[in-house]
């Protein structure tokens, strides 16, 4: 099951088997002990195993089979609705779910010629496992409460940690990010006349860095200035590729006041162009596109570059894309998707 809160039916089954089988067990030696208790045979007696099946085993199997319904019908469809939902369909559903079971077991064995609880005694077959059910439906969603409140401390134990390794990266790029304008300035101031074309790539650089060293100061920039900022990249690109790198950008002007978090673009513009058109003689296109669905705005970056048999490996060859994918997972809950692109390239793509 994809849903990790839910995952106790495949996961934890032999458990849940275990525990049928202790409280059966024990069922049947309080009815063994009950009815021998005068008889000098009572321990042969309640380990003879038809004795167990006709007094306990059909019983605590259907009991068994009635969880893995309740989990079926109510538990797993509504696994993204609020607990309370489920809690209150799961009280609703046992009794009648406990009554229907208790009158099939009572037609088999009246069939079959065995005994069972009648009169206002039958009382306990339906009180007894609408009990034990409710109890055991309330552990259920006690441990997943449990399992999730852990998933909680150690994604706010590693939000901390990032924070705290942010933090003293942002320390080191304020210790004196003037140096680094300086050194920019004299660049310039050295170039020979005629080098217009320099002057404004390592003007286009700086401007980079400066966007760069107050991306790390703040969580939310408008879109706007994310795309200006994406777009002089691809200026200091198209420099180097000339006419082999094609861009198009599809933004919506709607968009463009949005706070966004920086930086979550360029590494995956930059993974474009490095691994998928860099090598390609003819090189190819990017296509970046940003439109609103619902209450989430959706980013794709798409290359027509060579693509990716492994896309898995590719989290593990460079740092821009992993840091990207955590970063979106730990801190805004969002999945980084690479997916192919036809007639070829990859198209990478999240939500927010």
């Amino acid at each position: 099951m994809p849903d990790s809160k839910h995952a106790v039916v495949s996961r934890d089954l032999p458990y849940l088997l275990v525990f049928y089988l202790l409280f059966s067990l024990l069922y049947h030696g309080v009815l063994e002990y009950l009815s021998y208790n005068n008889n000098p045979d009572f321990w042969s007696d309640l380990f003879r195993p038809k004795n167990y099946w006709w007094n306990a085993g059909l019983q605590y199997v259907q009991y068994f089979l009635i969880s893995i319904l309740i989990y079926f019908l109510v538990i797993r469809p509504l696994r993204k609705k609020p607990q309370w939902v489920q809690i209150s369909l799961v009280a609703v559903l046992v009794f009648p779910i406990v009554y229907l079971t208790r009158e099939t077991r009572y037609w088999y064995l009246d069939k079959v010629g065995r005994w069972h609880l009648e009169g206002s005694n039958g009382i306990w077959d339906l009180y007894i496992p609408t009990l034990f059910l409710l109890l055991q439906f309330g552990c259920y969603f006690a441990y997943v409460n449990f399992r999730e409140n852990e998933r909680k401390l150690k994604i706010e134990g590693e939000l901390r940690q990032a924070a705290l390794k942010s933090e003293l990266a942002a320390i080191k790029a304020q210790l004196n990010p003037h140096f680094l304008y300086n050194v920019f300035n004299t660049i310039n101031a050295s170039l020979p006349a005629g080098s217009e074309d320099t002057r404004e790539l390592v003007s286009g650089l700086s401007d980079l860095f400066r966007y760069q060293l107050r991306a790390s100061r703040t969580e939310l920039v408008p879109l706007r200035e994310e795309m200006e900022f994406v777009t002089g990249y691809l200026d200091l690109e198209y420099a180097r590729f000339g006419d082999r790198l094609r861009v198009s950008i599809d933004v919506p002007q709607e968009l463009l006041e949005r706070k966004v978090p920086p930086m979550l673009l360029q590494p995956l513009v930059e993974n474009s162009i490095k691994h998928g058109l860099a090598s390609l003689v003819e090189g190819g296109e990017i296509s970046i596109s940003i439109f609103e669905k619902g209450d989430k705005i959706h980013f794709r970056v798409a290359d027509t570059g060579v693509g990716a048999k492994d896309k898995q490996a590719m989290f593990g060859a460079g740092v821009g894309l992993t840091n990207t994918k955590l970063r979106l997972e730990k801190m805004y809950g969002s999945v980084l998707e690479i997916l192919d692109n036809a007639p070829q390239g990859l198209i990478v793509q999240f939500s927010l």
